[in-house]
C-alpha cells in the first residue's frame, strides 16, 4: 500500500502530521494524526456541551495519549486505546460503536446476556447522534496536544470549557516524562505559582458580562514579588490590569524622586502600589493615594493615565466644567506633555508602605538622577495603613487559671 503524510496547520490550534494507509488489494485505509510540536508544559480538558446537530460537526484533534468520556451514559475510551485521528464529535461515536460491534457475532454465540447489553448500549450511543437530549464530551489529554473545535473563534465559545492543568507524577511518568526518583521529590508550591498563570472568572466592570481574570506572580529585578492581575472582556473589548504587592508592608515608608532630564527616563520601569501618592513639583500636581489604583508600567505609560484620568473626568472638562477650570487644565495637559518630550521636572513617589518601586538604570550601581529615601511612618499614616489596631505578637488569649 501507500502511505501519505500531510503537514497542516489547524486554525487557532498547532500544526499536525496526518498520515494516511490505502491498500489496492483489500481496500483498506486507514488515517491517524500525530501532533508536529513537543508535549505542551500543561495538559488540557476540554468540555463540549453538545446540544444541536452542529456540535456534532465540530472537528477534533484526538492523540492517542487522550480520553474521551460521556458522563450521561457512563462511558470511556481510555488513552492509548486508539490511535491519534483528526475526525468530529460524530466520528469518534461511530468509532466507538464500530468498535463494539466488531466482536459482536462471537459473543452472541458465547454469551449471549454480554452480547445483549452490548447491543443496547450501542443504540444509546447511536441515539446521542440526533441529539434528542442534550449530553457532555469530554476530551482530556495529558500532553496538551488535542483539540476541539470552536466555531466562533477568535470569540468566546460559551459551550466549550478549555481547562489547563498540570499534570500528575502518573501523567508524566504514562508519557515517558519523569522518572520515579523525580515523582518521589515533593513539588516546590512557591515554584509553580511562579511558573503559572491562574485563572478565575469574573464579571466586566464596563458591560457586567462573564470574563476571565488571569493572575501572576512576577520576581521585580533588585525589588521584590509582585502579583500581575489582567482582565479582557471578549464582549465589549474592555482590558485593565492591576498590581498587588506580593510581600508584607515594609518596615519604613519610601520616597523616591526621579529628576527627568533626558526622555530616556521615560521607558523606566515603574510599580505604583494602591499606598502611594504622586507629585510633579514643576506643574504643582500631586496625585492622592488610591488613584489609579495599583500600576505596573513605564514613567511614559504612567503620565498618560494620569492625562486619561483628568481628560475622561466629566466634571473637568465634560459639559459641567466652567471655562476658567477648562483652561486651567488645558494648560496643565500642555505641560505633563511637555514633561514627556523635553522639559525637566521631579517625578516623586511617596509611598508610606514602602511597596513602590522605580527602575535604576544603573543597578548594581547607584543612579545619579534617582534618590530613595527611607522614612518612619507618622501614626497618622499607620491610621490609614490599618497598622495601628493589628497585633502581630501575643494577640493569643492568656489560658484560664485554673480552680
Amino acid at each position: 500500500g501507500v502511505t501519505r503524510l500531510l503537514l497542516t496547520r489547524i486554525p487557532f490550534f498547532k500544526e499536525i502530521i496526518v498520515s494516511s494507509f490505502s491498500c489496492d488489494s483489500c481496500s483498506w485505509s486507514n488515517t491517524e494524526i500525530q501532533s508536529a510540536g513537543r508535549i505542551q508544559e500543561q495538559g488540557v480538558r476540554y468540555t463540549l456541551a453538545v446540544t444541536s446537530r452542529q456540535d456534532m460537526n465540530r472537528e477534533v484533534v484526538k492523540t492517542d495519549c487522550a480520553s474521551a468520556r460521556i458522563p450521561e451514559l457512563d462511558f470511556e475510551i481510555p488513552a492509548f486505546s486508539q490511535k491519534g485521528v483528526l475526525t468530529t464529535i460524530e466520528g469518534i461515536i461511530d468509532r466507538a460503536v464500530a468498535g463494539l460491534e466488531q466482536d459482536q457475532p462471537a459473543r452472541r454465540a458465547t454469551d449471549k446476556e454480554v452480547a445483549r447489553k452490548i447491543d443496547e448500549f450501542i443504540g444509546k450511543l447511536r441515539q446521542l447522534k440526533e441529539v434528542n437530549s442534550p449530553f457532555t464530551f469530554i476530551l482530556d489529554d495529558p500532553s496538551g496536544n488535542s483539540f476541539v473545535e470552536n466555531p466562533q473563534a477568535p470569540q468566546r465559545d460559551e459551550a466549550l470549557l478549555v481547562t489547563h492543568y498540570r499534570r500528575s507524577p502518573q501523567q508524566s511518568a504514562m508519557l515517558g516524562l519523569e522518572g520515579e526518583e523525580v515523582d518521589a521529590r515533593p513539588p516546590d508550591a512557591a515554584e509553580d505559582l511562579r511558573d503559572e498563570v491562574l485563572q478565575f472568572n469574573t464579571n466586566c466592570p464596563e458591560c457586567n458580562a462573564p470574563a476571565s481574570t488571569n493572575m501572576k506572580l512576577v520576581q521585580i529585578p533588585h525589588f521584590k514579588e509582585v502579583i500581575i492581575m489582567a482582565t479582557n472582556c471578549d464582549s465589549c473589548g474592555h482590558r485593565t490590569n492591576e498590581v498587588k504587592s506580593g510581600g508584607a508592608i515594609e518596615p519604613q515608608g519610601t520616597r523616591i524622586t526621579l529628576r527627568i532630564t533626558d526622555p530616556s527616563d521615560m521607558t523606566r520601569d515603574i510599580l505604583k502600589s494602591e499606598t502611594c501618592s504622586v507629585e510633579i513639583p514643576e506643574l504643582e500636581f500631586e496625585l492622592g493615594m488610591g488613584a489609579l489604583g495599583g500600576k505596573f508600567t513605564t514613567l511614559e505609560g504612567l503620565l498618560k493615565d494620569i492625562r486619561d484620568l483628568v481628560e475622561k473626568n466629566p466634571f473637568t472638562l465634560g459639559d459641567s466644567s466652567t471655562p476658567s477650570r477648562t483652561g486651567k487644565l488645558q494648560e496643565f495637559i500642555g505641560k505633563l506633555q511637555d514633561v514627556k518630550g523635553k522639559a525637566q521636572a521631579h517625578f516623586i513617589m511617596d509611598d508610606p508602605a514602602g511597596n513602590s518601586y522605580l527602575q535604576n538604570v544603573y543597578a548594581p550601581e547607584e543612579d545619579p538622577e534617582l534618590s530613595v529615601q527611607r522614612y518612619e511612618r507618622t501614626f497618622e499614616q499607620n491610621e490609614e495603613l490599618g497598622l495601628n489596631d493589628m497585633r502581630t505578637e501575643g494577640y493569643e488569649p492568656e489560658p484560664a487559671p485554673g480552680r
